[in-house]
């Protein structure tokens, strides 16, 4: 049987409502496990009192592979053993030597994409697959997997969103001196198109954070996708290194998928497209200047023939002198304008990355000590 609680009597006769029984507040355990409930997408920034204790962040090996029954194997054990924790997944895209089998006898997991070229490979990787860091290798077995630890740590403890493991000793190690000179020719177009100093924008030996992989458009469908990474990174200025990693020949009975001639041009042109789509305004303003330069080298005969007799005798020459330096104001024009709605692109861009939650970090040990001064102090 309930107990209905009394009524009190002040001197004044005045009833005073009874006391209600107060309840019982939740603990800090409870009141944080609530608000990350209502609240996840501030999961990592409620402060607390005691120390933040984060989980290590989860680490995706990603390996886009097309007929390398031969290598894979032996790339899937040796990431295993650099990263036992990490987890290993092998790109298939149209395998017709049984990759996708020996990669599932490694002991890794397959997925396939249909769509022939390695940028339709990485856009499926990147959307496909979560976690905290991604590293991303070939799976031809040319690269070093005792530097991944290393580059994987630039992405944790340095907070970088890209970490490149450029091939030292190309042509030596790997002996291929006709694609040495081209890689360093292309290094060099890059700096002066995009301003970046990278060593080695075609390796494909490199590792992400979340952010990064997550705002990444990933337009490109063949080689030329590591031209488009640099670029991304490039344009919004995010923080990227490059360590020197061991580059080795492919083993035997390996062949070389990557066509110099057909994947040289390729990427000339993937050049060109992000320059237009980058840097409209030096893109279309360097048209502009190649129309008004070649205007007034046709023109010049005739102004000194105008300067000596009075007369144009040649109008054709003097119509096509004026119609090329309308072409030249308007692509100038173009450019001026595409450029403020490329700036607009690169806000929305930024915003998105921002948009996307980092890896998460413990405080550092200053800034607990003041946190908990500061709750002391409140209370």
């Amino acid at each position: 049987m309930s107990v209905v609680p009394r009524p009190s009597y002040s001197a004044k006769g005045i009833v005073k409502p009874a006391a209600k029984p107060a309840a019982s507040m939740p603990d800090g355990s409870e009141l944080a496990a609530a608000l990350r409930q209502a609240f996840p997408h501030l999961e990592h920034q409620l402060p607390t009192g005691e120390p933040q204790r984060t989980a290590q962040p989860s680490v995706a090996v990603v390996v886009p592979c097309f007929n390398e029954a031969g290598t894979v194997g032996g790339v899937i054990a040796a990431f295993r053993a650099t990263l036992p924790d990490a987890r290993i997944i092998v790109f298939d895209n149209r395998s017709s030597d049984g990759t996708a089998e020996a990669a599932r006898n490694a002991g890794a997991e397959v997925m396939y994409e249909p769509r022939p070229g390695k940028g339709n490979v990485v856009r499926r990787m990147f959307a496909d697959i979560d976690a905290d860091v991604y590293l991303m290798v070939d799976g031809d077995g040319t690269y070093d997997a005792a530097s991944a630890p290393k580059l994987v740590s630039m992405i944790v403890d340095q907070r970088l969103d890209m970490a490149i493991g450029a091939r030292a000793n190309i042509e030596q190690d790997a002996h291929r001196s006709g694609h040495a000179v081209g890689n360093r020719i292309f290094n060099s177009i890059y700096r002066s198109l995009f301003g970046a100093d990278y060593g080695d924008i075609f390796s494909g030996y490199r590792a992400f954070s979340r952010r990064f992989v997550k705002s990444f458009p990933a337009l490109s469908s063949g080689f030329e996708i590591e031209t488009e990474l640099a670029v991304h990174a490039s344009q919004l200025k995010l923080p990227s290194a490059e360590i020197a990693t061991p580059y080795g020949a492919r083993p035997e009975g390996s062949a070389s998928k990557l066509r110099s001639v057909h994947d040289g041009l390729r990427i000339l042109r993937t050049f060109a497209y992000l320059l237009k789509e980058t840097r409209p305004a030096f893109f279309f303003g360097m048209l502009a200047c190649g129309l008004a330069l070649l205007s007034f080298v046709l023109a010049i005969p005739l102004a000194e023939t105008w300067l000596a007799t009075g007369l144009v005798p040649r109008l054709p020459t003097a119509i096509l002198c004026t119609g090329l330096i309308l072409l030249s104001g308007l692509m100038m024009t173009c450019g001026l304008i595409l450029d403020s709605l490329a700036r607009s692109r690169v806000e929305q861009k930024r915003i998105l990355y921002l948009a996307v939650s980092g890896i998460p970090r413990s405080p550092h040990p200053e800034e607990q000590r003041l946190r908990c001064v500061s709750k002391d102090g409140g209370a």
